[in-house]
């Protein structure tokens, strides 16, 4: 296997794992959201919120925050790595990457022209 089919490879895993954690968040978040909803219905109920409900409302804030955390770290290593395998394969291909310049920015110059 040659090396733009590695860097092809790569990329396309990086893309497939970043979905995953994405979702995976997207998924956390949600539900941490729930909660917090939970936690602000119960408190318009009750006077004053007890410590149960507050410590667990806290725990959810926490730990979304420390999954947003993760995945900020996640999306930079990936666009790193990303950066990475292009620069290289920009450097194998030059010609290719100049062609394929110019093609995209033909085809957004056609889409701009029409509006």
């Amino acid at each position: 296997m040659d090396q733009t089919q590695q860097n092809g490879k790569g990329i396309a895993d990086n893309q497939a794992a970043s979905a995953t954690a994405r979702d995976k968040l997207m998924d956390e978040l949600k539900h941490a959201i729930g909660e917090a909803e939970d936690w602000l219905k119960d408190a318009t109920k009750e006077p004053a919120p007890n410590s149960e409900t507050r410590a667990r409302f806290d725990d959810t804030l926490r730990t979304a925050k420390t999954d947003l955390r993760k995945l900020e770290d996640s999306v930079i290593a990936r666009s790193r790595s990303a950066a990475d395998s292009a620069n290289v394969y920009v450097r194998d291909n030059p010609w290719k990457s100049v062609g394929l310049g110019a093609a995209i920015g033909v085809i957004v110059g056609l889409l701009v022209a029409r509006r």
